[in-house]
């Protein structure tokens, strides 16, 4: 029997026999496209990217100003004067201490007391010395007017005379020696008061009761009246900026308080290590009007302070307008274009919300004044007007 070739769909004999599924076959395979899916539809071709909206600002333009010129400086606050009360007797006792620190007290008052019984004692023998003294001398004076009344008359001789006139002059030199002596004795013994020399706020104490003192030893040490002083340090190129009497204003750190004051006096060396120099301001005129220091400054409190140098014009932007980015300040600037562009600036002194410019921008340029964060170099914007009070500021539409 002859082999059917392999492409022929069906076999005559079965055709011939089975008529029915042959039909039935045949027409599933008519509708066999129809069943097949359908190829996808082409894609439309992509819609070109929408270009980016203009974000709507508003511009500003650099004006020139009064602006005050201020020069910044840091340093330690410290008393005007501190004096160092020691003791001037030798081997005395302290009997009695009359003050605390941070006391306030007055010129002459007793500050302590030390032990004078020993020198009482030693005045009192004096003071019969000198009585003793003063009888003596009344007999030798007496004896020597007799004997030169005598003598006139020849009856004394002139060496007799001389001899009464020496126990005179001897007793007269013995009272004024016993005098001198109680001098010494009654200022011994003043100097078991120990006084203060001036009105001030006692700082330090170190003495202690029952302590035998030495010549001067330290027992306390006083802010004389009560006045501080700021020590500002500021470079030696700075120092020539300032002059005695310029106003100043600082606050002690860790506080709210601001202080005034005024430069008393300016050192006139320059520390050879730090090229710092000292400028001393005296915080008086920031004191209350009793005299009294604020009691926000302390002695060995540090404080940031301005130094204030007048006025003079300046070209300002408001501080919105001013961005730092990578540590440099920038403006977005606007162009005729209505394109911004990132532009570096130099900025310098601060009075409120405005920023001098020293360098980069001309007073004719336009600027973004608000949101300027949201935009980036080459962007495109839409001028309008600056928002009101009660707008949203700085927010990008």
């Amino acid at each position: 029997m002859r082999a059917r070739p392999s492409s022929f769909p069906f076999d005559p004999e079965v055709v011939v026999r089975r008529p029915g599924r042959v039909l039935r076959l045949a027409l599933a395979l008519a509708l066999l496209p129809a069943a097949l899916p359908r190829p996808a539809l082409a894609a439309p071709a992509a819609s070109a990217p929408a270009a980016r909206a203009a974000l709507s600002v508003s511009t500003v333009q650099p004006r020139r100003e009064p602006m005050a010129r201020t020069l910044e400086a840091s340093g330690a606050i410290a008393p005007w004067q501190e004096a160092v009360i020691g003791a001037e007797a030798q081997g005395l006792r302290l009997v009695e201490l009359g003050v605390q620190v941070g006391d306030r007290v007055r010129r002459g008052q007793l500050l302590a007391r030390l032990q004078s019984d020993t020198l009482a004692a030693d005045r009192a023998a004096t003071q019969a010395s000198i009585a003793e003294a003063e009888a003596v001398l009344a007999q030798a004076r007496l004896e020597a007017e007799r004997d030169r009344a005598l003598q006139a008359g020849g009856a004394v001789s002139a060496q007799q005379l001389q001899q009464t006139q020496t126990a005179e002059n001897t007793a007269r030199a013995r009272l004024q020696a016993l005098k001198a002596r109680l001098q010494a004795d009654e200022l011994r013994l003043a100097q078991t008061r120990i006084l203060a020399p001036d009105d001030g706020i006692v700082s330090a104490r170190a003495a202690t009761l029952g302590a035998v003192v030495q010549p001067g030893q330290e027992l306390f040490r006083l802010i004389r009246q009560g006045r501080l002083e700021w020590r500002a340090e500021l470079p030696g190129a700075d120092m020539a900026r300032v002059a005695p009497g310029t106003a100043v204003r600082l606050t002690p750190a860790g506080t709210a308080t601001v202080l005034e004051g005024r430069v008393r006096q300016i050192a006139p060396t320059v520390d050879p290590a730090t090229r710092q120099g000292l400028v001393h301001v005296d915080l008086r005129a920031g004191a209350p009007a009793s005299g009294e220091t604020a009691t926000a400054a302390r002695p060995g409190m540090l404080a940031r302070g301005t130094f204030l140098l007048g006025q003079s014009e300046a070209l300002t932007l408001p501080q919105s307008a001013v961005l730092l980015r990578e540590g440099r300040s920038i403006v977005m600037q606007v162009g005729s274009d209505e394109r911004v562009r990132e532009t570096v600036v130099r900025t310098g002194r601060r009075s409120g919300d405005r920023v001098e410019i020293l360098d980069g921008l001309d007073a004719q340029a336009r600027v973004v004044g608000q949101g300027a964060g949201f935009l980036a170099d080459g962007d495109r914007v839409r001028i309008v007007a600056a928002p009101g009070p009660a707008a949203a500021t700085g927010a990008a539409q």
